[in-house]
């Protein structure tokens, strides 16, 4: 049987995950909560196996509640069920102490899967905010400037405003003569054979 306490400030949202808990024959509920500081005190005299923890409650937030218990209930996971999904929440959260993480909004079996998949040693996440996660921690890809200089690039940013080698030549102070030459080595390093090819590849996004 697995022990789970909620801690949730919204009446109806509370009675809600009462319910889907105590529908199943495998879960029993040990605690409920309305306030962080309630949670506080009532976790630590009576530790569940997961707590099912709102961010927004009254008083201390549910990562500061986590963030105070977490390492007092060495026993206890904690389950994030929030209606926030921007990156600070979850990457808060997550930081806090937190293995899983699901939105208000999932389904009754979402909630009972991310319930047993977090008691099976998993990291429940909505598909939503797993995303999020990995898009946190993923390194963020060079932009691909096919090895043009800095000058060429600004030839090039210059030449997609509509600008004629004479206009660039006087914004760069440069010569017309250079301005050619720059569109010469870009043609070449962009492998294209001409200017419509290259702004072409510029205006796709292809260079960053």
């Amino acid at each position: 049987m697995i022990s789970i306490a909620i801690v949730e400030d919204h009446p109806q949202y509370r009675t809600c995950l009462k319910t889907i808990v105590n529908e199943n024959k495998d879960l029993n509920i040990n605690g409920i909560y309305t306030t962080g500081e309630e949670a506080l005190i009532g976790l630590l005299e009576n530790p569940p196996n997961i707590a099912i923890v709102d961010i927004e409650l009254k008083g201390i937030t549910g990562i500061e509640l986590i963030q105070r218990i977490r390492l007092k209930l060495p026993n206890t996971q904690f389950l994030i069920c929030t209606s926030y999904q921007n990156n600070d929440y979850v990457f808060n959260a997550l930081r806090s102490g937190a293995l899983g993480y699901i939105v208000k909004g999932s389904t009754a079996d979402e909630i009972l899967n991310a319930i047993f998949e977090l008691h099976n040693g998993g990291s429940p996440m909505s598909p939503y905010i797993a995303r999020k996660v990995i898009n946190l921690i993923q390194p963020k890809e060079e932009p691909n400037n096919f090895n043009l200089s800095e000058r060429e690039l600004q030839v090039l940013s210059l030449l997609s405003k509509g600008l004629l080698y004479k206009e660039i030549s006087d914004r760069l102070l440069i010569s017309p003569n250079t301005v050619k030459n720059h569109c010469k080595n870009i043609y070449r390093r962009l492998h294209v054979q001409n200017k419509i090819e290259a702004l072409n590849k510029y205006r796709s996004g292809v260079l960053n």
